[in-house]
């Protein structure tokens, strides 16, 4: 979410795991065009490739409409940033992405439903959703982080971990009840100002999150959370712990799932072949009902055929210099003799 501080996030993961194996450095990619500074020094950054205010200048966009352009031009070109990373994979251990703040800009586009896809399908891939804890403690913004959570998990179907970040300033342990104990969650809806009206009945927004909180109940089962300092690197081995778990998952759930896909596609375009190939063997067999004597007139003649005909042909070999041939040029003005004299008839 946007003003998380994911940059700062990955600054710090970057910082951390330098201290831990100097010798091989995670390999980072940018993916904000729109970034005025990054605390890290990225392998590949968009800023190299699009210029996000010429974007906006030449296509007459806003904010955000730039930044989406900026990334469908950069996808156009992000088999070269595979191909960047695939070189450097003996090397690294770990390969960090830095998308854009706005969710429905990377998560909800075309171009960031490919850079995710390219990438899960050639790499374990994991998803961290940082969640700014001080702003998550009323029960509505926390709800809705949750929901945002739950959309990007179920539109990647990728391995997926909550980081709250800043619990330098306010604790994560508040998240971590409400998501496991509905009732806790409850008690704290029900204690939130503007939870009842004025006859003290539950509010609409009030029974709307009762009932969300009900159903992401199950949502949180499957849901790996860890809390994080990005100004003072609290937390972070919990959460390349919690990224190693992950892995794992990726590698039982995920790529089984992603060969069953490529095999349901290929077997989806085989089919397409083959019935467009039916199609044309039917609709061939019906021309040649209707017309029998067509499909004798299209059969290619054999070279033994063709020989045969060559072997009938007389060819008559003619010297052009003893005797005229046909279609040879004649000057009908020389063709009577110098000394013949001719009496033309004079007009009137």
């Amino acid at each position: 979410m946007a003003g998380a501080g994911k940059s700062t996030f990955v600054q710090r993961l970057n910082s951390h795991l330098h201290t831990v194996n100097p010798s091989r450095p995670p390999y980072i990619l940018n993916l904000d065009p729109a970034v005025a500074h990054v605390p890290f020094e990225p392998n590949i950054d968009i800023r190299d490739t699009v210029d996000y205010k010429q974007v906006m200048k030449q296509y007459n966009l806003g904010p955000n409409g730039g930044i989406l352009t900026a990334l469908n031009l950069f996808t156009t070109k992000f088999d070269q940033v595979l191909e960047l990373v695939e070189k450097r994979a003996e090397t690294v251990d770990h390969v960090i992405l830095d998308t854009p703040g706005q969710i429905e800009i990377f998560t909800w586009s075309a171009s960031g439903a490919i850079i995710t896809d390219a990438v899960a399908s050639s790499f374990p891939t994991v998803v961290a959703y940082i969640i700014d804890t001080p702003r998550t403690t009323a029960p509505a913004t926390f709800m809705s982080n949750m929901l945002y959570a739950c959309s990007i998990l179920y539109k990647t179907k990728l391995p997926f971990v909550l980081v709250f970040n800043k619990t330098d300033v306010a604790s994560h342990e508040f998240a971590i009840e409400w998501m496991h104990d509905f009732e806790a969650f409850q008690t704290a809806l029900a204690s939130h100002s503007g939870s009842r009206d004025a006859d003290g009945e539950p509010t609409y927004m009030n029974s709307l999150m009762n009932s969300m909180s009900l159903v992401l109940d199950e949502f949180y089962k499957h849901l790996k959370a860890v809390g994080v300092s990005s100004m003072t690197g609290d937390g972070m081995e919990a959460f390349l712990d919690a990224v190693e778990e992950s892995r794992d998952t990726y590698e039982k759930e995920y790529v089984p799932e992603l060969a069953r896909a490529r095999a349901a596609r290929e077997k989806s375009l085989q089919d397409v072949k083959e019935a467009s190939l039916s199609r044309f063997m039917r609709d061939l067999a019906v021309d040649r009902a209707k017309n029998p004597s067509g499909a004798v007139d299209e059969r290619w003649e054999s070279e033994e055929e063709n020989a045969d005909e060559d072997e009938d042909v007389e060819v008559d070999v003619i010297d052009q210099r003893e005797a005229p041939w046909p279609g040879q040029y004649i000057d009908v003005t020389r063709m009577r003799g110098q000394e013949e004299q001719i009496n033309w008839p004079r007009p009137g």
